[in-house]
């Protein structure tokens, strides 16, 4: 294992853990610092599906969305949290809601991920953190806090998951889905 490879593994560990004391409330683009919040707009951004078709949260307006931020592809937390949400992939089309990973990794990263993990759902790269920074998501060196909001019909913030257990997580949230 590369010592490159090891820091990462720290840092996305901690990340985990929701050690951000060194990176504050980041200040959205909005105006606002910290977490949107429930009622709250949810910002616009783009993501790649496996097919590699480009999705805009904005195109899925009718519908419910989740989009959970992760620290790093590949590492043990986010892998169980990525995994948990592709098992319970066919509930949430049952409830017609789509799925959105992002963290900073790249489009090459997020490939890989999907591919070894038969990941149903589109990632989004978010290498310069300005999605995370939009939904006033911390990141510490580099890596988003993980977290998750659910976002109803008409692109309102309609929960928000700040502390996120990735054993249970893809449930929790599939519980608290618009009905």
């Amino acid at each position: 294992m590369s010592r490159k490879h090891i820091v990462m593994v720290a840092l996305a560990a901690l990340a985990a853990l929701g050690c951000y004391a060194l990176v504050g409330s980041p200040k959205r683009p909005d105006g606002g610092s910290g977490l949107l919040t429930i009622g709250a707009s949810a910002p616009d951004f783009t993501a790649r599906d496996a097919s590699g078709k480009h999705l805009t949260l904005g195109s899925l307006r009718g519908k419910p969305a989740v989009v959970f931020f992760y620290p790093k592809d590949g590492t043990p937390g986010c892998t169980k949290e990525a995994c948990a949400f592709r098992d319970s992939f066919n509930e949430y089309e049952r409830h017609g809601a789509t799925l959105i990973g992002v963290s900073s990794d790249s489009e090459g990263s997020h490939d890989k991920f999907r591919v070894e993990h038969k990941l149903p759902f589109p990632l989004a790269s978010d290498e310069n953190g300005a999605v995370a920074n939009a939904y006033g998501v911390k990141r510490f060196a580099s890596l988003a806090q993980r977290i998750t909001f659910v976002v109803d019909k008409d692109g309102k913030i309609a929960k928000v998951f700040p502390n996120v257990d990735p054993g249970i997580h893809a449930q929790e949230v599939l519980a608290a889905l618009p009905r």
